[in-house]
């Protein structure tokens, strides 16, 4: 993540409320390098392979926080496991997913935004949220 990109990403994560603390930064930075998505498990150990002391506990710590300000994408893996992209901009993403190599593409998903919306407003259901998981097999790996 450029030096720019950082400052933008730091800057909504303060306009969300977040506190600019050392771990915070390290976090942001090294899942802002990452171009797929990754564990917090994988995240900690890049962080440590950097010289970082950002403890394991506090990564999961910090990328709770950033997917409560929407900072990250989040999908689960086949074993349920979380996996966290930062997210370029403010809005909400859909990602396919392959099942082999774990690459992912962000696809446009303006039918299930609208559909949600819709939603929302026929139930009076406020702070809708929704996940949507798709997998298959990229062109490499079939």
């Amino acid at each position: 993540m450029g030096e720019a990109e950082a400052d933008v990403t730091s800057g909504r994560a303060r306009a969300a409320g977040l506190r600019s603390t050392r771990q915070r930064r390290a976090v942001l930075e090294t899942l802002g390098r990452c171009r797929e998505f990754i564990s917090a498990q994988e995240l900690h150990t890049r962080l440590a392979g950097t010289g970082s002391t950002v403890g394991l506990t506090t990564v999961y710590r910090t990328l709770r926080e950033l997917d409560r300000a929407g900072l990250v994408d989040v999908v689960r893996d086949e074993g349920g496991e979380r996996l966290y992209l930062r997210r370029p901009t403010g809005e909400h993403r859909h990602h396919l997913i392959c099942r082999d190599c774990g690459r992912s593409r962000p696809v446009d998903a303006e039918a299930v935004e609208e559909w949600a919306a819709r939603l929302a407003e026929t139930t009076g259901f406020t702070e809708l949220e929704h996940t949507l998981e798709l997998s298959g097999v990229c062109d490499r790996c079939r």
